[in-house]
């Protein structure tokens, strides 16, 4: 028995229009942010109080590091110089440098270190559970390596985060890119 070209066309419509509608209604649930970042309070590299709140109203790119880090940390912060330049003088933004090593990154020691970078950089340190609340906050990873009690390196995860305006998370951010080409990216959240 032949089926007719008719219901094979329905039918072919049919699942046309279930897929289609299966297709717009999954693609337009866009998958929430991950929660990262929080509330926090620590000491900036001035002596000042810094929380959360007094970094609303303008976007920011938070890094965590050290000051004794043998590598990644002084080039990253570089980086972020370059595109903190490449936005200009009157940019509208914040950057944070928190250590995770604040045993031995007191804030006199992050402001001698930050000296050598864009000065609207923050220094951020505190005790050692304050600054394991914000770990915890920004999911970072922070630990430190087997060596004595003098000269020893910290593990630590090295992405760079970029927080809108109010302070909620917008995406990891490729510093290591042209400067130009970075500063235009965050020039949408200013």
């Amino acid at each position: 028995m032949p089926v007719s070209k008719t219901l094979l066309i329905s039918a072919g419509l049919f699942f046309a229009v279930i897929f289609s509608a299966f297709v717009i209604l999954t693609n337009n649930h866009s998958t929430p942010p991950a929660h990262i970042g929080g509330p926090f309070q620590m000491t900036t590299h001035l002596g000042a109080n810094i929380n959360e709140q007094d970094l609303t109203g303008k976007p920011f790119l938070v890094f965590f590091g050290y000051t004794h880090c043998p590598d990644v940390c002084h080039t990253t912060l570089f980086e972020m110089s370059e595109i903190l330049r490449a936005l200009g003088p009157n940019a509208k933004i914040n950057a944070l440098f928190v250590t995770v090593d604040p045993e031995r990154d007191s804030a006199e020691v992050l402001k001698d270190y930050l000296s050598n970078f864009d000065s609207r950089i923050i220094g951020v340190t505190g005790t050692r559970s304050q600054l394991e609340s914000m770990l915890r906050e920004y999911r970072i990873y922070a630990k430190r390596a087997p060596g004595n009690n003098i000269d020893y390196t910290v593990d630590h995860t090295t992405v760079v985060y970029l927080m809108d305006k109010n302070g909620h998370f917008v995406s990891p951010f490729d510093v290591s890119r042209r400067p130009y080409d970075a500063a235009r990216d965050i020039e949408k959240y200013l």
